[in-house]
């Protein structure tokens, strides 16, 4: 779904993401954005950092607990060991 919608610059050039925008990209204060500007265009794109991506990120493994244990367990083994 494409939303396009205009907003003002105010004192200072701020600039300020209207609510539907904020709401679509997940944009909340404090979040960091990357600004690239190409031509006469300006591009405005969040930046997800690895606790967020955790969270919200498309999962691109799945592992069960117990995995996760048994190889918790060998690499405590193998530190050991040395």
């Amino acid at each position: 779904m494409s939303l396009e919608v205009v907003a003002r610059v105010g004192k200072r050039r701020t600039l300020v993401i209207p609510k539907k925008v904020a709401e679509k990209l997940g944009l909340e204060e404090g979040v960091k954005v990357s600004i690239a500007v190409e031509e006469d265009k300006i591009t405005v794109k969040p930046v997800r950092d690895a606790v967020w991506l955790s969270l919200h990120g498309r999962k691109v493994a799945k592992v069960s607990l117990e995995e996760l244990e048994g190889e918790s367990v060998a690499q405590q083994k193998s530190y050991i060991e040395r």
